[in-house]
């Protein structure tokens, strides 16, 4: 038996018994796990706006990461449609008898090899890990259960997943990386120029002696009812 019959084999072998143990979860269990790999992508989507939303009035650099996330991911995407049309494996839903698995089993000719959706939480995950690095220990592990959740239901082998899941991570990122040098230019000549930051200026404060008499001078001459009182000569 050859390297590869063993992978798809072993990998076979986990696929029964992880689908055997998603038929005897609760129900509400399986239509989370049917469901919750679309409403991941649509959390990393948010993440990407957020993340762009963030370096808005950051380096060139920084804003051209959080820029190409969303397109890396989709280089990454395209990448993994390439492979399927070439390797052309059939989903195991239709090709392992006996199994019974939670999700509906994609038609035929939507091959299995690599997973698109592994593929895509986890060149979302890379990407955004490179833009905004205090993500990396949400959306990594989020990636990776997006992709068990694959076989949880039943519409991929384990090693489908796997394949996906490295093929994003690292297809991804490296995507990103080769188009910054050419996109932080563009970031820098096309992004609005942050208004102008007004700072407060120190004053020197200078003290004013005034003199007693003056003050009363002065309010003799507003008509101050307080002031004092001055006599006259009498013109004769």
């Amino acid at each position: 038996m050859n390297t590869l019959s063993y992978v798809i084999n072993t990998s076979t072998d986990l696929y029964r018994a992880i689908t055997e143990f998603a038929s005897s979860t609760p129900s509400w269990l399986q239509s989370f796990a049917d469901w919750g790999t679309d409403f991941g992508l649509g959390l990393f989507g948010v993440l990407f706006l957020l993340g762009i939303w963030r370096e808005r009035r950051g380096t060139a650099r920084a804003l051209a990461l959080a820029l190409l996330a969303p397109a890396a991911t989709i280089g990454a995407y395209a990448t993994s449609e390439i492979v399927k049309t070439l390797v052309q494996q059939e989903r195991p839903c239709r090709a392992v008898a006996g199994v019974i698995a939670i999700a509906e089993c994609p038609a035929v000719g939507d091959w299995s090899f690599p997973s698109n959706h592994a593929t895509i939480a986890a060149a979302s995950a890379g990407a955004l890990a490179l833009a905004w690095r205090r993500t990396l220990p949400l959306v990594l592990p989020l990636a990776a259960v997006m992709a068990f959740s694959r076989v949880f239901v039943g519409v991929h082998y384990p090693h489908d997943v796997a394949a996906g899941y490295l093929l994003g991570v690292t297809a991804a990122p490296l995507l990103a990386l080769a188009l910054v040098p050419a996109a932080t230019p563009l970031v820098d000549r096309f992004r609005p120029e942050p208004p102008p930051t007004i700072t407060a200026v120190d004053v020197p404060t200078q003290r004013i002696r005034v003199d007693p008499a003056s003050a009363v001078t002065q309010r003799m001459r507003v008509g101050d009812p307080s002031a004092p009182t001055q006599q006259l000569p009498r013109v004769r």
